[in-house]
C-alpha cells in the first residue's frame, strides 16, 4: 500500500495534458483533481477492506484464546482431581 503517495507524478501528468493550442487550464486541473480523488477513494476502499479482514482475524483469535482458557481450566481441574485421587490411594495404602 502506498501511504506516502508522491504527487509530483500528478503534476507531471497535469503538465503533459496541456495542449499546445491552449486547452482550458481549469478543466485540466479539475480532471487531475478527479483522478486524485478516485485514487484516494480506491486507497480508502482497500484500507477499509484490510481493516475488516484484520477485525475478522482478531475476533477469530479472541475465540481461540477463549477456547484455550476453557481447556486450560478443564485440564487443571482434571490434574488436581487425579493428584487428589493418587494422594488418597497412597494414604490408604500407608495406613494398612
Amino acid at each position: 500500500m502506498c501511504y506516502g503517495h508522491n504527487h509530483s507524478s500528478s503534476r507531471n501528468t497535469l503538465r503533459s495534458r496541456r495542449s499546445p493550442d491552449g486547452e482550458n487550464e481549469d478543466s485540466v486541473v479539475v480532471d487531475d483533481l478527479r483522478d486524485r480523488i478516485a485514487e484516494t477513494e480506491a486507497r480508502l476502499r482497500r484500507a477499509r477492506a484490510r481493516e475488516a479482514e484484520l477485525n475478522r482475524r482478531l475476533e477469530q483469535m479472541k475465540r481461540f484464546v477463549s477456547v484455550m482458557e476453557i481447556m486450560e481450566a478443564f485440564l487443571e481441574r482434571r490434574f488436581q482431581e487425579q493428584k487428589d485421587r493418587i494422594s488418597r490411594l497412597f494414604s490408604s495404602v500407608s495406613t494398612k
